[in-house]
């Protein structure tokens, strides 16, 4: 039998090293390299380790003595990193192999025995899954300081009348308040969707399933899974070190979340303008021209807008990463972390200057009241005024619609119409046509559940607050 050629053999630099016979070539190796991106999850990493080398012991699958070994050097590890004294080298491929070589610098060969019955593939997937725990905690609670923004402007602006809007054109007049609850319910939904990715993929412990078969040593995944809070443990080996589903929940939760915010930045860049003129943001929020010394632009409103497009391409991002990725873990997968990470940082930064933003803004109320003057507002108030009278509303959308166009060719609005203007596009309008047609009684009159008139609002409100106290 041929015995092993000891000049072929190559040092065991890499944890994989020992079926090869030579090293990587430093170019292939700078470019595999994943760990200025996957440096952050060195917390995780620690964290994930102590409660496998914990489980190991309890075991019986390494001696007590070694976890307590392998903990303490871990926690060293841990406190170097947390005071910037953690040196890498070109050697270290991720944050996983980083750990490992500075632990077995610090206890020795024992360092070695933490591997046992675990892979990176599991290993990776957990350390994400608790870093993403910790991100979604925080974005929850930014999207909570945006409703409580929302909210006290609304309480704020309770009665006060604007052109609500369809197709870019005035339709009916609304409160503002119902205006910014509006904004308000789209983020209350996008916390939603955050917690039910917290409580539900992200409450599985994927540690344990190994490279993708599992382990012969006698784990307990039950116990891993106590120790790191997680509620079950994933069902199959293969899908769990393969499966990104859970990144592509958060991110299509952070895309959505951004469409959201580009809707209502976009408003506000509409309303602060000379022609809408609704709102005026503070000096604080805005910025200046290098050229026209007259301007103020609301730059920051139009960067919170722009953030949708970065996080909707994060998105688009890991779903074509994922797209035709054969079973089980493949090195594809180094790439699922980047547009996460971008993904919370963007939200997180958004959650640190919107609300700021809101709580600064000057509403205009008579530059809102004289916009309603435009485009007749309350047509549809004065089409309900015939169908109170018994006239299908077919008829009567067709009799008011000949007064806006009357009305229209005159140069006036609804309300400058006499009675007998009235009966003469339908006998069956009644003297109180010029009341109920009055911005006023147009938004009382919308008292349907979710509607617009002021009691209505006034509950939203008192419901809205009475959430945010409660889910603290």
């Amino acid at each position: 039998m041929a015995k092993p050629n000891k000049k072929n053999q190559v040092a065991s630099s890499k944890a994989w090293s020992g079926r090869f016979t030579k090293g990587p070539d430093p170019r292939a190796e700078a470019f595999s390299s994943s760990l200025a991106v996957d440096i952050r999850l060195l917390p995780f990493d620690i964290v994930g380790s102590q409660a496998h080398a914990e489980m190991l012991a309890q075991q019986k699958i390494i001696k007590s003595t070694e976890a307590k070994t392998l903990q303490q050097g871990l926690k060293k590890v841990l406190d170097e990193w947390e005071r910037g004294k953690l040196e890498t080298n070109a050697r270290d491929e991720d944050v996983h192999m980083l750990v490992e070589r500075r632990l077995r610098e610090l206890i020795g060969s024992v360092a070695g025995k933490l591997h046992t019955a675990r892979s990176r593939n599991d290993q990776v997937v957990t350390d994400l899954k608790l870093y993403l725990r910790d991100e979604v905690e925080e974005l929850i609670a930014g999207l909570r300081r945006v409703q409580r923004s929302l909210l006290k402007l609304a309480e704020k602006h309770g009665e006060w009348i604007m052109p609500g809007y369809t197709h870019v054109q005035v339709a009916q007049p609304v409160l503002a308040a119902h205006w910014l609850l509006a904004h308000l319910e789209a983020f209350h939904r996008d916390e939603k969707r955050l917690l039910a990715l917290r409580q539900g993929a992200l409450e599985e412990l994927p540690l344990g399933a190994a490279a993708l078969a599992g382990t012969t040593h006698p784990i307990n995944r039950t116990l891993v899974a106590k120790y790191l809070g997680f509620k079950q443990v994933t069902a199959n080996s293969m899908d769990t070190v393969g499966d990104r589903d859970f990144c592509v929940e958060f991110l299509a939760a952070a895309a959505l979340c951004g469409v959201h915010l580009s809707r209502l930045a976009e408003e506000l860049v509409w309303f602060s303008s000379s022609e809408f003129k609704f709102i005026t943001m503070d000096q604080g929020f805005s910025t200046g021209s290098s050229i026209m010394p007259q301007k103020r632009n609301p730059d920051i409103a139009e960067l919170l807008r722009g953030k949708a497009g970065r996080l909707t391409g994060h998105l688009v991002n890991m779903l074509t990463l994922l797209k035709g990725l054969p079973l089980t873990y493949n090195r594809d997968l180094q790439e699922d972390k980047e547009p996460v990470f971008d993904a919370a940082d963007t939200l997180l930064a958004v959650f640190v200057v919107l609300p700021p933003m809101l709580d600064t803004l000057t509403f205009h109320r008579e530059r809102m009241l004289a916009a309603c003057g435009q485009g007749y507002p309350t047509a549809t108030e004065a089409a309900d005024h015939l169908v109170r009278q018994g006239v299908p509303f077919r008829e009567a959308h067709e009799a008011v619609g000949r007064a806006v166009t009357f009305a229209a060719g005159q140069g006036q609005g609804l309300e400058a119409l006499t009675q007998d203007q009235w009966q003469g596009f339908h006998q069956a309008f009644q003297k109180g046509i010029l009341q109920d047609i009055t911005l006023k009684n147009s938004v009382e009159r919308k008292k349907s559940l979710g509607g617009t008139a002021p009691a209505q609002v006034r509950a939203a409100c008192v419901q809205v607050r009475r959430r945010l106290t409660e889910n603290k």
